[in-house]
């Protein structure tokens, strides 16, 4: 079996390596003998099995463990030049716990910024590993050796260090800091550690590092990812929170995944006041993260302490400081927020037009289609296979596609086949991209049979991986790129060989069984380390079903040190290939994430399953990619394993409509599942996609957002209700931008869904007579029967919205309609939004070279008088494109009085002009639906008829008497 090995060296702490193994094979014969795509389903079983049984002895929380040392003193401290304190440390008592400690330790703070102060700890006398500063751009601590100059902006006064937002304090001996709010000297971060605290004072050595903070029982945390949590958005005490890359299905709660977000943000509400920060441990190595309620701990396996602090206040504030570290978001091309609609298994190109067909038929929107790896020859990169996918048919079909503005997308996995006749490998192997043990290029099995891993950490990797792509451009002009199995993934574990005399894979069987010949690495403390992380919720050892943690990539560098960056430094180099090929904002989708991915590639969340259980487990995980920088993130519509019901297809399509990146995914041997396959579902995704396409814009502008302030496209409800201590575990709904509610049915058989909402009105989006007030929050039970998904926008909001298409190639052109959203019945009230129209396949998202044009909507309300205008910034884009708005619709106000008296920029509308004012009555409910309310009635006003330009500032008014 394809764990055994593994249990000759390594305990698993889950059963022996009898019954595991008895396990194992008595779970084989209920799998599909073909390979189940890039998934170890295997292995998420047994994993599955493993928690199961033994979740309170695993959790790596329960035990307490003995405390480590005594810490370190702090023996000077100086400030440099630029204003920095840099200290240096020495370790009060050695001892062999985990390897030696390092005896002496350098000691550097600065505030960055106003918001953002840095702590960072390393050996005082030997480099030591750190995240790259070329892949992760940031400034330099100082060599220990460094002269030492007087204070300047920032003052240190006995033992603080006072900066614009935060303060840093500090005690000598032990060594512990502080880090508090300056405005009420609230302390966010506190290292010291007592007699009675479960946790060791610092501890630094080689391979081992241990810190903690104390936290406030009530703090609510978020963050450090990826894994999938089952309680909600909310971390959970006494849950393992391991990080470290791991080709292991998102099927498994509470386990190291594919990406690794050392980054957590701390909400706390006193008295009614909400204020957040986030705390960023910047450190690729594997680490244990120990979550109790009233503290948290790292432990991690090498590297340095590198601490950023955010001060906030609010979430929102977090999240742009922290994404002006790691990198603002990628912009994503228009075409991108369209549905998508991918499976393992068209085995060849006529299926994929009927697909194609089937949507159009179906009257179902699509943007982009996507192979995996079914059009490569024998699963190797950046190759057709000759028969299914023939060169002159795809072009062919690439042409009628494009000429209507779809999109076609295919995977690439790092892994690069071994074959003598095979260009690619040859052509890596005359540029020595490959990563390295014992100075030969590692060998690994993957798809296609034995690889190698190119060394992204290479600059001539890039520049071989950069001419891959464009030499596959010019065979197949792709629009995008999918990159997978990049934890790395490896379907062996330790050093092997290609054997001799039999077919590897044989092509027979499971293609996920490792066929090589090889032996476990375990002589080295890289591949055994003196501390077993948490890994794949079992302890495994690290270099399980990975790149040997022994290699060497470039200049020297471990792949124990570099392995959760690969993903990251892959999407780097697939981002300068595209970025190089036509000038185009390129696309990448990747499964394995670092901090800053987001600055690269979007994300989906890997490989779910066709249950109601994993249809609520999308939600959470999409919103930590949020907070993690990564705004454009999904998950797999109907579930990528076997098999959704017809009811949960027609629920996740509802929902899937309004991720930030909505895409329709299966596995080989799941049913067919696009779409159009039940004419239910086919109706629930022309009712819910049909109102995405419509709105477009405002998605897009969303995007525009977020890659100007790191503002996350899906929200939690507390980014815009902080003070409400309600919302903080909402994970059942979300926000798209700062006011669009989705409230999607989660469960099997329910035709009500119960939402909470917070104080306000809330206006239905697909019925806008239906209006919901509350004064206060409420949970209130809505009608959800099978094809309706519940969307409301908030009061004070202006949504910009088109018609909608099939393409949004098409969508994108029809007339603009602007709802005005009123706090209900009120004599006074206004609201504001805002569009960002451009060229969006241009590499850049910004204003100021005349291909864009940004719009700021007003709209005021007061003593009878109602105007919506408009103040636009570089007009010329838009005007060239001929945008009109058509329509305006006001919602919110007085029933009882009529609208008259329609002016626009300033004159009268003469009767005959084809433009008129239509009001309609709104129903609203006070508070509880179902105790029947005080239902009272508003009015919302529709002015159609319009030719507004998009492009010049525009002013519409008229009374209401």
């Amino acid at each position: 079996m394809i764990f055994s090995s593994i249990y000759k060296t390594h305990s698993l702490n889950c059963a022996s390596s009898s019954l595991l193994t008895l396990l194992s094979l008595s779970l084989a014969p209920m799998l599909p003998s073909p390979p189940f795509s890039s998934r170890l389903l295997l292995l998420s079983l047994l994993l599955l099995f493993c928690n199961g049984v033994h979740s309170k002895s695993k959790s790596p929380s329960s035990p307490v463990s003995p405390k480590i040392g005594q810490g370190y003193r702090l023996i000077s401290v100086q400030q440099t030049p630029d204003g920095a304190l840099l200290g240096r440390l020495q370790v009060k008592q050695p001892n062999k716990i985990y390897g030696p400690d390092i005896p002496y330790l350098q000691l550097f703070v600065k505030h960055e910024t106003n918001d953002r102060l840095r702590v960072h700890i390393t050996d005082a006398e030997k480099q030591r590993w750190e995240v790259p500063y070329n892949l992760l751009p940031r400034e330099q601590p100082p060599v220990s050796k460094q002269t030492i100059g007087k204070s300047t902006e920032n003052s240190i006064t006995g033992s603080e260090y006072v900066g614009s937002k935060l303060i840093f304090s500090y005690k000598s001996d032990p060594f512990s800091f502080v880090v508090k709010r300056k405005s009420n000297g609230e302390t966010l971060f506190d290292s010291s550690c007592s007699e009675s605290d479960p946790y060791s004072s610092l501890v630094f050595k080689d391979q081992y590092l241990e810190i903690s903070t104390k936290l406030p029982e009530e703090a609510s945390l978020y963050g450090l990812g990826e894994n999938t949590q089952p309680h909600g958005i909310k971390l959970y005490p006494n849950e393992p929170y391991t990080l470290y890359t791991t080709d292991a299905s998102a099927i498994n709660l509470n386990m190291d995944l594919y990406g690794s977000h050392p980054v957590y943000m701390d909400l706390r509400n006193e008295g009614g006041k909400a204020s957040a920060h986030a705390v960023l441990l910047l450190n690729s190595n594997g680490m244990d993260v120990f979550y109790r309620g009233k503290s948290l701990t790292y432990k991690i396996i090498g590297g340095v302490l590198d601490f950023y602090f955010f001060s906030g206040p609010s979430p929102l504030d977090v999240v742009q400081q922290y994404t002006s570290l790691i990198g603002k978001p990628a912009p994503m091309p228009y075409w991108a927020f369209g549905f998508h609609q991918c499976r393992w298994g068209y085995h060849n190109l006529s299926v994929v037009e009927d697909v194609v067909e089937n949507y159009k038929k179906a009257k179902i929107p699509l943007d982009v289609i996507w192979n995996d790896d079914d059009h490569m020859d024998g699963h190797k990169d950046f190759t057709l296979n000759p028969v299914n996918y023939p060169r002159q048919n795809l072009l062919a079909f690439l042409d009628k596609i494009h000429s209507i503005g779809m999109k076609y997308i295919v995977i690439i996995d790092p892994g690069i086949a071994v074959n003598s006749s095979y260009g690619v490998h040859q052509r890596g192997m005359e540029k020595d991209v490959f990563i390295k043990y014992e100075g030969e290029p590692y060998l690994a099995q993957v798809w296609p049979g034995a690889v190698n891993f190119p060394d992204y950490l290479n600059p001539q990797t890039v520049s071989w991986w950069i001419d891959e792509v464009h030499r596959f451009h010019e065979l197949v002009p792709v629009d995008g790129l999918w990159i997978d199995m990049n934890e790395a993934s490896n379907f062996c574990s330790g050093l092997c060989k290609i054997p001799k005399g039999k077919k590897c894979p044989s092509g027979t069987g499971p293609g996920w069984i490792c066929c090589l010949d090889c032996k476990n690495i375990t002589k080295t403390r890289w591949d055994d380390p003196p501390y077993k992380i948490n890994a794949s919720g079992l302890q495994v050892p690290i270099g399980f079903k990975t790149i040997a943690t022994s290699a060497v990539h470039y200049n020297g560098v471990l792949e124990y040190d570099a392995h959760s960056l690969y993903g990251f430094s892959q999407s780097i180099a697939t981002h300068k290939a595209l970025l190089s090929l036509e000038g185009k904002r390129p696309f990448i989708l990747s499964r394995s994430t670092f901090v800053g991915s987001g600055k690269y590639a979007a994300h989906w969340t890997g490989d779910n399953k066709g249950t109601w259980n994993d249809l609520k487990y999308s939600i959470p995980t999409m919103l930590n990619f949020g907070i993690f920088g990564v705004p454009m993130v999904g998950s797999d519509i109907c579930g990528f394993y076997p098999a959704p019901t017809e009811e949960l297809c027609n629920r996740w399509i509802e929902l899937g409509a309004f991720y930030p990146f909505s895409r329709d995914h299966a596995n080989f041997y799941s049913p067919r599942q696009e779409l159009y396959q039940w004419e239910s579902v086919a109706k629930s995704a022309r009712n819910a996609l049909g109102m995405r396409y419509k709105l477009l814009p405002y998605l897009y502008t969303l995007n525009y957002e977020a890659h100007n302030t790191g503002a996350p496209i899906a929200r939690p409800l507390f980014f815009s209700f902080p003070d409400l201590k309600e919302c903080y575990n909402v994970s059942t709904q979300f926000l798209l931008g700062s006011s669009v509610l989705v409230s999607p049915v989660l469960d099997k058989a329910k035709t009500k869904v119960s939402a909470m909402f917070p104080p306000g009105t809330w206006y239905s989006l697909f019925d806008m007579r239906q209006t919901i007030v509350v004064k206060e929050v409420q949970s209130l039970s809505l009608p959800a029967p099978l094809h309706v998904i519940n969307v409301h926008l908030y009061q004070n909001t202006i949504l910009p919205m088109q018609q909608g298409g099939l393409i949004s190639k098409e969508a994108r052109k029809t007339p603009f309609t602007f709802i005005v959203a009123f706090p209900a019945d009120e004599s006074e009230g206004e609201a504001k939004g805002t569009l960002f129209l451009d060229d969006d396949e241009r590499p850049e998202i910004n204003l100021g070279d005349g291909l864009s044009t940004y719009i700021e909507l007003y709209a005021t309300v007061s003593n009878g008088s109602v105007k919506v205008w408009s103040a636009v910034q570089e007009s010329k884009f838009a005007l060239g494109k001929g945008w009109i708005v058509e329509k305006l619709i006001v919602l919110g106000l007085d029933a009882s009085k009529r609208a008259n008296s329609l002016e626009i920029n300033g004159e009268a509308v003469a009767e005959g002009s084809g433009i008129e004012l239509y009001a309609s009555e709104q129903s609203y409910q006070l508070d509880k639906l179902e105790d029947g309310g005080d239902k009272r009635k508003t009015a919302m006003v529709e002015v159609k008829g319009l030719s507004l330009a998009v492009g010049k500032n525009f002013e519409v008014s008229w009374k209401m008497g």
